[in-house]
């Protein structure tokens, strides 16, 4: 029964997403990249928040709750829908306004297209390693919940979603966005009120909670040292939430949303709403965390949670929910995953087709060709996501650390491109160049990466600070805030060798041409 309701599941994605794709069938390019420009403001916002609330949103923050604390539950979900409102307060209406057709545009019509190509590496690359991420999330949560395989879970995700992605383009990603979106909410708030029982009521298991963990029950960040949280640690937090809330905005799935918007104006509303809608969706996932903690697990069921606590939501529903509700509930996980998912492929497959081919390599293409191009390259990049969650034990890693990447190199990058006209090559060169050693120098130990500069050493030194307190012991991770040093460094760096270059040599100022699809 379980996985009939799963493969009709599936099979009403398909069916959404094929209705979709009759508007991108006789259409344009643009239709399938930007959806003709002509998206409704309230089915961006919708589409833009399912993209944002993937599974590793949803099994991360009840994760964080159950394992961690209430902020480390909360931490991912409100600052990514904290990125959206920075990108509907800066960005979204003034790349509308210039009629850009993805992220990398800005970067060409100002540094020039070549070197736009190299700026477009981290991107695409953040995709792709995000895309397979979702494909293992998913096939874990199946595996957990009724047993199927990981190689059919993915294999099936994948097949379904690229189908309809590569049809439809925007406007079927959209549509089932907006279904899938709509299942989350669904799923989530029928089957909340089943674990909170099994916990003992929701006032029940918020006392056990804030009384078993007085030290992280709150809800605020972290400011000051106290019992729980020590220096390194705050400072360590911030970092990573600064990464997350700046490391947000230059990723081409959000801005394909803001130029698929009609006008500016609702680009910008539409990031600034599904912002909101975002970090709301933080408190169901949130409350299933509270209620993990407090259930009466068996000893086998508990040692599970202590080996993979990011299973605390889908074994949660596994040992509270009644099946229909169990199946509402996967639904859910289900429908965040293969949204985020088609919206990926199909990001990686725009920046890759406009501006490594059109823009670069084929400035002839014919729109008929670039509509074959941009879905075939639907069809690598899925088949590639499958390879990478299939064969590379370290996804999540990856992704974790191209996300540091987007982070560090591209947001003092938009920023620049976007907002000074005296902008040049030379700049983004060397900030590109400087902010990617200092951040390579910090390591990455998740993927066995060393670090080569010793950023907790240099601190002991000039603070007279112990060096071994700035570096987790277990993990390694120096907890000094580098990426945002590196990040800041290249946000000073750009506009300042600019101006030198440009004093040195006035005429060698390069601005490339406004590239958009008209």
């Amino acid at each position: 029964m379980t996985v009939a309701a799963i493969a009709g599941l599936y099979a009403l994605f398909l069916a959404v997403g094929l209705i979709a794709a009759r508007r991108a069938r006789d259409g344009t390019a643009e239709d399938m990249l930007v959806a003709g420009r002509s998206l409704p403001l309230w089915l961006a916002t919708l589409t833009m928040t399912a993209t944002w609330v993937d599974g590793g949103y949803l099994l991360g923050t009840a994760e964080g709750a159950y394992h961690r604390s209430l902020i480390s539950g909360l931490q991912g979900g409100v600052c990514f829908g904290l990125s959206l409102v920075i990108g509907g307060l800066f960005f979204a209406r003034r790349m509308r306004q210039l009629r850009y057709t993805t992220l990398i545009d800005p970067f060409e019509a100002r540094f020039g297209r070549k070197w736009a190509v190299v700026l477009f590496l981290p991107a695409v690359a953040g995709e792709l390693f995000w895309s397979a991420e979702l494909l293992v999330a998913i096939g874990s949560t199946f595996g957990a919940v009724i047993g199927v395989t990981l190689i059919t879970a993915i294999v099936v995700s994948a097949v379904v979603v690229i189908a309809y992605t590569m049809l439809g383009g925007m406007w079927s990603v959209a549509w089932t966005d907006a279904l899938q979106l709509g299942l989350v909410l669904a799923g989530l708030l029928i089957a909340l009120p089943y674990a909170l029982d099994a916990a003992g009521g929701l006032d029940a298991a918020w006392t056990a909670y804030t009384a078993a963990r007085a030290e992280r029950g709150g809800v605020w960040p972290p400011v000051a040292v106290n019992a729980y949280w020590t220096l390194p640690a705050v400072i360590n937090w911030w970092d990573i939430s600064i990464m997350l809330m700046c490391g947000g905005v230059p990723w081409n799935c959000y801005f394909q949303r803001v130029l698929a918007c009609s006008t500016p104006r609702r680009a910008q509303w539409h990031s600034l709403l599904a912002g909101v809608l975002t970090m709301a969706l933080t408190i169901p996932p949130l409350l299933f965390g509270v209620a993990a903690f407090g259930m009466p697990w068996s000893e086998g069921m508990r040692a599970q949670l202590e080996a993979q606590p990011a299973m605390s939501l889908p074994l949660l529903l596994v040992e509270t929910a009644p099946p229909w509700v169990l199946l509402l509930g996967l639904g859910a996980i289900i429908g965040a995953v293969t949204s985020s998912f088609s919206s990926s492929i199909l990001s990686a497959a725009a920046m890759i087709s406009w501006n490594g081919a059109k823009r670069l390599w084929r400035p002839d293409l014919t729109p008929a060709q670039l509509k074959r191009l941009i879905r075939v390259m639907i069809v690598v990049l899925g088949g590639a996501a499958v390879a990478l969650a299939l064969r590379v034990q370290s996804v999540q890693a990856l992704w974790f650390f191209t996300s540091d990447l987007v982070f560090v190199l591209l947001f003092p990058q938009l920023i620049c491109a976007l907002y000074d006209p005296k902008a040049n090559r030379a700049g983004s060169v060397t900030a590109f160049a400087v902010s990617l050693v200092l951040r390579l120098g910090g390591g990455e130990p998740l993927l066995g990466l060393p670090h080569f500069i010793p950023y907790h050493e240099i601190w002991g030194r000039i603070a007279g600070d112990d060096a071994a307190r700035w570096i987790d012991a277990e993990s390694g991770v120096i907890l000094l805030p580098f990426k945002t040093l590196a990040a800041a460094t290249g946000m000073v760096l750009l506009p300042v060798v600019s101006r030198i270059k440009r004093a040195e040599n006035p005429k060698d100022h390069l601005n490339g041409t406004s590239p958009n699809l008209r």
